[in-house]
């Protein structure tokens, strides 16, 4: 059986795709551990295309009937509010990121205030595992040299 890790080391390699933006994301079924849609950050195109949402939405056109609920994703940081959401609408079942929003705050990259358990919790309608920390120092160290590669003053945001 793959670990957590295995997986997480494939969001990191999506996030190298846009090391400027290091938000990889895998979708990955939990009883085959099948890949079923990857993504990255492409904000630079379109606001809402963070990693996560690209894997979803990936994850919706190569496969037109799915049980979201069998499903994983593994995400470099911790998703925002509206990954966050847009994972419950879908009805994915477990969460793992690395780094947090509170690093990412603490190292100056902009980000809602609302952690990804505080999303799930206010959902009624949905569950949603949430393991966070996962190869953490590795993330952490993504997001760090982008911040480095970024010294020119450029805003951080997703």
């Amino acid at each position: 059986m793959l670990n957590p890790e295995y997986f997480m080391q494939l969001a990191i390699e999506q996030a190298l795709l846009n090391p400027d933006y290091p938000f990889g994301a895998v979708v990955v079924h939990r009883t085959s551990h099948k890949i079923v849609a990857t993504g990255f950050n492409q904000a630079s195109h379109n606001p809402t295309l963070h990693g996560e949402m690209v894997a979803i939405n990936n994850s919706a056109a190569q496969h037109q009937f799915l049980d979201w609920q069998e499903l994983d994703l593994y995400t470099t940081a911790e998703p925002c509010a509206m990954c966050q959401s847009a994972i419950l609408w879908a009805g994915i079942g477990a969460v793992y990121y690395g780094t947090s929003i509170a690093y990412l705050q603490q190292h100056g990259w902009q980000q809602i205030n609302i952690r990804a358990a505080e999303v799930i919790a206010s959902s009624a309608f949905r569950q949603c595992v949430l393991i966070g920390g996962v190869l953490e120092n590795e993330c952490n160290a993504l997001f760090d040299a982008a911040k480095i590669r970024a010294s020119n003053g450029r805003y951080f945001n997703r």
